[in-house]
């Protein structure tokens, strides 16, 4: 069960700061797509999170898009931030994740994983050993399969509620 122990939860991803990402040896950020940078169904990058890659790249630290969506989903939302991605990640499982360290060159203690789920983004970058942080969902709505994923969901965070494993709320 601790696979599906995010390391940190915070609000969303302009609540993690390169600075307090550079003072713990971090130099680069796996992250998810939809749901944890924009809407599952929001194709471009808003201008806050345009901002958040810059402030990112200002301070030298990479950035990787990695995603379960197929691929001219991700390239139309990652090209115009000239940021690499990884699609059909076939996440949880840890080739993606390992994929993506390897090509920002960054070992596994100076890297990130930021998502929104727990059965794929936190449970595979904790099974591939990085560092985890969980945001919340940008909206509540979800597509076909992520739906079965959240009920999992659901049961896993309230059984680990009960036994004082985690403390924040959804």
């Amino acid at each position: 069960m601790n696979y599906f122990l995010p390391n940190e939860h915070v609000q969303s991803i302009f609540d993690i700061q390169p600075a307090v990402l550079k003072q713990r040896g971090i130099k680069g950020i796996i992250t998810d797509l939809d749901n944890t940078l924009v809407a599952w169904d929001v194709k471009d990058a808003t201008p806050e999170v345009r901002q958040w890659f810059e402030k990112m790249k200002e301070q030298e630290i990479k950035v990787t898009i990695i995603s379960n969506n197929n691929q001219e989903r991700v390239k139309i939302f990652s090209e115009p931030l000239e940021t690499p991605f990884v699609f059909s990640a076939r996440k949880p499982l840890r080739r993606a994740f390992k994929t993506a360290a390897r090509q920002m060159g960054l070992r596994k203690d100076e890297v990130v994983v930021i998502g929104d789920q727990l059965m794929t983004d936190v449970l595979g970058g904790n099974a591939a050993g990085f560092y985890t942080i969980m945001v919340v969902p940008i909206v509540k709505t979800d597509g076909k399969l992520t739906k079965v994923n959240r009920q999992i969901e659901r049961r896993i965070l309230n059984y680990m509620r009960r036994k004082g494993k985690i403390s924040w709320e959804e």
